[in-house]
């Protein structure tokens, strides 16, 4: 093109009249339909890809079909963001905080990102929390997240099309002054249908959607020290985040049995008394109802606690199932709670959080959380701890989403719509 307008002066009016042409019809070829480029309509998987893609190069898991599709980040503390089950049109089932991720800033306490399968080290609370700097008041205004938890990128060894591993080396100090020094190694793998029925022990519908994907999670001790009950240790802790909804309800199974024996079903004031019409119980099995709107927590601790737990979404007619790994036999959890703790080694399994406003009217989300906590990592050096956090979610007609329910949590989708 450059060499045919050099010679403009030699071919005259034929070559303007060429050019003119040529330069029409560029204006009026379309791209084929192809290349064009897809919008789609918030709240779908499509959409928080395409946001996603705006602030990082996240891993796309997904089957041949690609209805089931997980995304992933390095970048963002080996976070598994969101999910679907229904393609790049279907409904996005993580919890995502778009304000937090346009913004480019870094909030002093805690950096929310969202993610419905993040991982944290436990404890929170308590002389051996890592969460409060040493000698200071265990209070909101002097609990940090621990960067490499909260803003530090991750390291992506591997991908395929159907999973991910991610480490990240660190160094936490604990409120007690005693320094650890790890490695996180971090694993996500798409299920297949033999993975979902094995692990649920069900026999899958074929006319559901679905989703799942498995999370494998590694800490091993990389200092010269032992972590011992004097020094105090961590804990693998698991956290699931996803929306909120005037109609969507929390279920936990519980192992039934005598309080003298068990403990009580479950601690319910981590952050002020859960009152009744937030929380029932039923036959082996505790409601709680997670509208965004009230900031509260309970716990299972390990006398009480089974595998799993999940949520029902009324609305949008979604089934998610949470399943976690406990050893058998009498293990230590750490404590989570906020103050000096008496027994720093009776902690929970299992939690399940509604978010809320904070006392000054502020709010991180607002989402929901279903966690889980590998038992205290008495670590020699070199020693090492794995902990699994499943996720799956279901769609479709509700009576195939109750046989599952049912079978895996124990009650029946009704049952769940008429506990609130």
């Amino acid at each position: 093109m450059i060499n045919y307008f050099s010679n403009f002066k030699k071919y005259g009016v034929i070559f303007t009249l060429i050019a003119v042409v040529f330069i029409t019809s560029c204006k009026t070829v379309k791209p084929p339909e192809s290349q064009s480029v897809k919008k789609f309509e918030k709240g779908t998987f499509g959409y928080d890809l395409d946001f996603l893609k705006q602030k990082d190069n996240p891993v796309v898991l997904k089957n041949k079909q690609g209805n089931a599709q997980v995304i992933v980040s390095a970048k963002y503390q080996g976070k598994v963001f969101t999910s679907t089950c229904e393609g790049m049109e279907g409904k996005s089932l993580g919890w995502i905080n778009y304000d937090l991720l346009s913004r480019d800033t870094i909030l002093d306490h805690m950096n929310p990102y969202g993610s419905e399968n993040r991982m944290w080290i436990g404890p929170e609370g308590g002389q051996f929390s890592v969460f409060f700097r040493p000698g200071g008041k265990m209070d909101f205004n002097n609990w940090f997240t621990p960067a490499p938890l909260d803003t530090e990128p991750w390291d992506l060894v591997s991908s395929s099309e159907n999973s991910a591993l991610m480490t990240k080396n660190m160094q936490l100090t604990n409120y007690s002054g005693n320094a650890f020094n790890l490695r996180v190694d971090r694993e996500i793998k798409l299920a297949d249908k033999e993975d979902l029925n094995d692990l649920l022990d069900i026999d899958l519908p074929d006319k559901l959607n679905w989703v799942g994907y498995l999370s494998a999670n590694k800490i091993t001790n990389t200092g010269k020290k032992e972590w011992t009950r004097k020094t105090g240790t961590l804990s693998i802790w698991m956290l699931s985040m996803f929306n909120p909804g005037q109609n969507i309800t929390v279920v936990i199974p519980f192992v039934e049995g005598d309080a003298s024996r068990l403990g009580p079903v479950a601690t319910t004031t981590y952050f002020g008394q859960i009152t009744p019409e937030r929380i029932k119980y039923g036959k082996g099995v505790i409601y709680f109802k997670v509208d965004g709107k009230k900031r509260r927590k309970l716990g299972l601790a390990p006398g009480r606690a089974k595998p799993v737990a999940g949520s029902y979404d009324e609305d949008n007619k979604v089934l998610t199932i949470v399943q976690y790994s406990i050893p058998p036999g009498i293990v230590e959890y750490v404590n989570q709670l906020w103050p000096r703790q008496e027994e720093p080694f009776i902690g929970d399994v299992m939690n399940a959080y509604n978010d809320g406003p904070l006392e000054d009217g502020s709010q991180m989300g607002p989402f929901y959380e279903i966690e889980s906590s590998s038992p205290a990592a008495f670590l020699a050096p070199g020693g090492r701890i794995v902990h699994h956090h499943n996720i799956f979610h279901f769609t479709g007609d509700e009576s195939l989403l109750s046989e599952i329910s049912e079978s895996v949590l124990g009650v029946t989708i009704e049952e769940i719509k008429s506990a609130f």
